[in-house]
């Protein structure tokens, strides 16, 4: 019989009006990957911010090996044996890799009041070797580094102390294929000891690979624990939705010809260090994406689209002939963009959801003296923040109160309410649960109908497979290939492109 590493008891958490968390009891065990699931607003991630010291919980209990623990921050949970690797950014800009790894620790490098840094760099350079990490440099700035080598440092943060428990929140979206594998390969080594791994995902198929065990929340409330091997995808989405999720998922439709009609040409754009010599037609109607792994520059397509490149050389051309060369020129031709860094870039964490949806629209909601009407700006959020199915007390809560799943709906609300005719989508449906992707969807679909163009960048190869009409695959900052849709195309045809 397993040993029970940790009991959750009777816990529960609300955020004023809004009960996160009612009443949420059950066990895990010893040398286990627990995966947690539900849908967007569920609990998964208020739960384990308040066993991590995050957020402190109202009432109830977390019990670990035994014993009880109330960390009140993260160090006071890393020095109890439990460490997270939290859904968006969890380094700290201003700070070097190696301070980031030992945050709240560095006492280990202090004698006599004075921190030896070379011993740190040290060591957090031995570290970051033996992960495999060995491009990360332990005294360069943080900031320095990507999002996803920012999340691979985290990694290392959270699991060089040999941790009771390790949470990973949503992590794998964060990281390529690449990247996935190596946090796969640290997952199974926890386990391997005899830890556990607390593993929140929206990707049913990975839950099923990696995990063990999986207790599903729904709306606050514990509905079951089951065992990975006794249950498939269908019955997982049964369990979070509470009904059976019908219709299609992704695409259905194939050999659907192109339009010839250009309403985007990106000629010969290099970004310094980034990408080099990239050119691409987008036509109207059309689902173009691009793939690749970690350091491929796929991410910085986007931005250079956007007019949000610095260094940007070459030329992003629409139909009319208008050239991109900064945000606000893209924006005023209907050009729409969300970053894959989506608390930085993409929203105003500190503003309300009407601010944020309403935001790239006030031109359009301003009346002929440009006077705005707080009742305007309200019906034009509620009406979009529903269409994503946002989940909300209203839409004058602040952004920074939503799940990141939540958030990213707000994302795509204030671009669905901007009606924009090219939308250049980074990791859209990066926490996303498996309804809503499946709207999105639906809706992306509905766009391309409707003659939008849609430029998709995307980590998720069965996403780039299922939806796109054509992809190119990035190769250390160029194209490596380019496939159209086909109904026979598989996973390992899009990696043989990118390795």
């Amino acid at each position: 019989m397993s040993e029970i590493r940790l009991q959750v008891q009777n816990v529960c958490k609300s955020f004023g009006i809004t009960k996160a968390l009612k009443d949420v009891s059950f066990n895990i065990n010893k040398g286990e990957v627990h995966a947690l699931i539900g849908e967007n607003g569920s609990g998964k991630s208020t739960l384990t911010n308040s066993l991590t010291g995050i957020y402190q919980k109202d009432s109830g209990k977390f019990i670990l090996d035994g014993e009880e623990i109330h960390p009140k921050n993260q160090v006071e949970a890393n020095n109890a044996g439990v460490s997270i690797i939290v859904q968006e950014l969890g380094t700290l800009d201003g700070l070097t890799v190696a301070e980031n790894i030992f945050l709240g620790h560095e006492e280990r490098f202090v004698k006599m009041g004075i921190k030896n840094t070379n011993a740190m760099n040290r060591e957090a350079n031995a570290l970051l070797k033996q992960y495999g990490f060995d491009r990360i440099k332990a005294s360069e700035m943080v900031e320095h580094y990507n999002f996803e080598d920012r999340k691979l440092v985290e990694i290392v943060k959270a699991t060089y102390f040999d941790p009771k428990i390790v949470v990973i929140d949503e992590t794998t979206t964060a990281l390529s294929q690449e990247g996935r594998e190596e946090l796969y390969k640290q997952m199974n080594s926890i386990r391997d000891k005899g830890n556990t791994v607390i593993f929140i995902s929206h990707d049913l198929p990975e839950v099923l690979r990696m995990s063990d065990t999986i207790t599903v929340l729904r709306d606050g409330v514990y509905i079951d624990t089951v065992k990975s091997a006794d249950i498939d995808e269908d019955g997982l989405k049964k369990l979070m939705v509470g009904r059976e999720v019908t219709g299609h998922y992704y695409r259905t439709d194939y050999g659907e010809k192109i339009s010839d009609e250009v309403v985007m040409s990106v000629r010969n754009v290099t970004v310094p260090g980034q990408i080099h010599d990239i050119s691409f037609d987008l036509h109207k109607g059309e689902i173009l994406g691009f793939g690749g792994l970690s350091e491929s520059g796929m991410h910085e397509i986007g931005k250079a689209c956007f007019g949000a490149s610095f260094d940007r050389e070459g030329s992003v051309t629409l139909a009319d002939g208008t050239q991109i060369k900064d945000i606000p020129t893209a924006i005023k031709h209907s050009i729409a963009y969300t970053s894959k860094d989506r608390d930085n870039e993409s929203i105003v964490i500190n503003q309300s959801i009407r601010e944020n949806i309403c935001l790239p629209s006030l031109d359009e909601l301003a009346n002929g003296m440009h006077l705005l009407s707080d009742k305007k700006m309200k019906e034009f959020a509620n009406k979009h923040a529903a269409e994503m199915s946002t989940k909300m007390q209203s839409v004058e809560q602040f952004v920074s109160d939503l799940s990141g799943g939540n958030k990213q709906k707000v994302v795509l609300a204030r671009w669905i309410g901007k009606d924009s005719d090219i939308l250049v989508l980074d990791s859209p449906t990066r926490g996303i649960d498996i309804k809503v992707k499946q709207d999105i969807y639906q809706l992306m679909d509905r766009m391309r109908k409707e003659g939008k163009s849609i430029i998709m960048i995307s980590e998720e190869l069965m996403e780039l497979i299922g939806m796109c009409d054509r992809i190119i695959i990035m190769k250390d900052g160029a194209i490596s290939n380019e496939l159209m849709r086909d109904p026979d195309m598989d996973e390992n045809y899009l990696i043989a492109s990118m390795v």
